[in-house]
């Protein structure tokens, strides 16, 4: 039961990101609507169901774990669950314990985050303009997060900032954005939008092709492409001018399918294959029909069975809905 999991097309599934809450304390123009409604905090797996979970994933050959959310750093107790899991990397079982955040709760943990064996982490910032900070995040505030980067900095912790790339609001900021990263010590990742849930902006304006902000960088930067891999979707390339790495992670323009190894587990225990498509397992219902884990196991293997071989995300300018109804806090960032 507890065998590498393959997919049909024969890729070995060693990465699992998993939502701790759909819970966030910005509201992300690109991610979620101002006045959203979160789930209620009983259909939420507990902690002791999530490490539980993650554990069977680790025995099902997971070598990378990424907590996300939402905000993992406003789940109550959330460090808890971090301890626990870091016992995977005590015991070799697993390579990497890491975490997606907003950095807006860091300064308050990013030293338990690096005693607890967390290496590293991507903090997820679109600009360094605090008004415009503002705008995108709505109820973000920039020094706090500011703070917190440098906490992450102060304890050792490796930080990878995340932009998403926004037509007409941060391709012109980019090239300073990049400069700063490298400067400090930081890889960069640009991300195009992705056409996830209802949001109150349109998307076909926000979205940039980052073919077309690679060609503008490359007015102003020799970009070389390397192998460097994390174990996500970005492609890299590394910047002469500031001697720093830039991830492009290119959902629209250039699937990265062929080399999925990734799944994703939400707060509610539902495990989506893929970010793009629809068809998803409960894992809830095996995870609390019984105290051992054979069923949980068995859940896990069909639900391998139907990962697809890609998704078809698309910005959709005739109806302007998105591709996938679920927001991006529910499925995971």
């Amino acid at each position: 039961m507890t065998g590498s999991m393959i997919d049909p097309f024969g890729r070995a599934i060693t990465y699992l990101r998993v939502s701790v809450t759909d819970r966030c304390d910005f509201r992300c123009v690109y991610c979620m609507a101002e006045d959203m409604n979160f789930l209620p905090k009983k259909d939420l797996l507990s902690l002791e169901e999530l490490d539980r979970l993650c554990s069977a994933f680790v025995q099902k050959g997971v070598r990378r774990l990424r907590l996300t959310g939402g905000e993992p750093l406003v789940r109550k107790n959330i460090m808890h669950l971090v301890r626990q899991l870091s016992r995977h990397l005590e015991s070799g079982a697993l390579d990497e314990l890491t975490l997606t955040t907003n950095g807006s709760q860091l300064e308050r943990f990013a030293g338990e985050l690096a005693d607890s064996g967390v290496r590293r982490i991507n903090v997820s910032l679109d600009t360094l303009d605090p008004e415009k900070f503002r705008s995108v995040t709505r109820w973000g505030i920039f020094d706090r997060v500011m703070r917190g980067i440098e906490a992450a900095r102060e304890a050792g912790l490796k930080v990878k900032i995340n932009t998403v790339a926004l037509r007409n609001f941060n391709e012109d900021e980019i090239p300073d954005m990049l400069v700063w990263a490298h400067e400090s010590g930081m890889d960069m990742t640009v991300i195009e939008t992705m056409p996830l849930g209802e949001v109150d902006v349109d998307r076909t304006e926000q979205y940039l092709p980052l073919s077309e902000l690679r060609a503008r960088l490359e007015r102003q930067f020799t970009l070389t492409d390397i192998p460097y891999k994390t174990g996500g979707p970005a492609r890299y390339v590394e910047v002469a001018e500031t001697g720093g790495r830039l991830g492009f992670i290119t959902p629209l323009t250039h699937n990265f399918c062929e080399s999925c190894n990734r799944v994703r587990v939400t707060c509610t225990g539902t495990l989506y294959m893929c970010l793009g498509q629809e068809d998803a397992a409960d894992l809830r219902q095996a995870l609390r029909a019984s105290e051992g884990d054979e069923l949980l196991y068995q859940a896990i293997d069909e639900a391998i069975s139907r990962k697809p071989k890609g998704h078809d995300f698309i910005i959709d300018r005739r109806t302007r809905r998105p591709a996938v109804s679920r927001h991006m806090s529910v499925t995971g960032g």
